[in-house]
């Protein structure tokens, strides 16, 4: 199949007008028109609701593009490792979920770089389920996450023990006082979630919660507050006195995980990054 068409169809889907499709792929609106006219005859099915001024997704153009953004990317990752430059050996492509990146993630790319000079490394930063989508779909090679799901086709590795300090721009505070002021949430995930109520109880609904400890992190830094954040992101901070560790407050953990797929294992520039990791370990 044309991969012209299937770029097509993700650009009227997103845009929902063929004459801003048009604009953006620098081709006709007539030509729009015959590709998705082309792409619905290849496939026997119609894949927009045509209203003027109101384009819609089918049901059928809803479960394409989902296959269409897998195989668009897989082209290009295709194109991209058969047109490496002749000074580079081989690539890996790397996901891992935000936070993960200034705990561990960019130490190991730093590392890998600096091992492997002829390697190519692609950093991706997504969602966890994005994360394991593109990971299935071979557009990742590995990905570091917090709890992976347990998928019979995927190899999961422990690389890390990560605590979980509580840490606040105010000095001296106890930890029932520092979870009923300027209190940030941080979506830690669930395990993190079920240990903060275990010690946490009668807390009361924090006003500020975010999905990042980065963001918190930042947050803090800009007006003061208080939250669990990773070890790894606050020990400078810690050791300047800027923030402070909530001495009587319990040290909570996540664990970081190594995801592959089976078959890609004996792969050289996945042993090369789980060598990478080793100190970490």
């Amino acid at each position: 199949m044309d991969i012209a068409l299937l770029r097509t169809f993700l650009e009227v889907a997103k845009v929902r007008h063929f004459g801003k499709a048009a604009e953006t792929l620098c081709v006709t609106q007539s030509a729009v028109s015959a590709r998705i006219k082309q792409l619905e005859s290849t496939l026997g099915v119609e894949l927009f609701i045509r209203k003027r001024g109101d384009i819609q997704l089918t049901v059928a153009g809803n479960r394409l593009q989902r296959h269409a953004e897998t195989i668009v990317k897989g082209w290009a990752r295709a194109r991209q490792d058969i047109a490496m430059e002749s000074s580079l050996s081989d690539s890996i492509a790397i996901g891992c979920m935000n936070d993960l990146w200034a705990i561990l993630v960019k130490a190991v790319c730093l590392e890998l770089s600096r091992k492997t000079p002829e390697m190519m490394i692609q950093v991706e930063i997504l969602t966890r389920d994005t994360l394991i989508q593109r990971l299935t779909a071979g557009l990742l090679d590995l990905v570091f996450m917090f709890e992976p799901p347990q998928m019979s086709e995927l190899l999961i590795r422990k690389v890390m023990d990560v605590p979980l300090l509580m840490v606040s721009s105010h000095p001296g505070l106890s930890a029932t006082e520092a979870v009923q002021a300027d209190y940030t949430m941080v979506d830690w995930g669930n395990s993190f979630a079920t240990q903060h109520a275990e010690h946490f109880p009668d807390v009361t609904m924090p006003r500020l919660r975010c999905g990042s400890g980065d963001l918190a992190y930042d947050l803090i830094r800009e007006q003061g507050g208080t939250a669990y954040l990773a070890e790894q992101m606050v020990t400078q901070a810690l050791q300047q006195g800027t923030l402070f560790q909530v001495e009587d407050a319990p040290v909570l953990e996540r664990q970081i995980y190594l995801v592959i797929r089976p078959e890609s294992e004996q792969r050289q520039p996945i042993k090369s990054a789980w060598e990478c990791l080793k100190p970490s370990r």
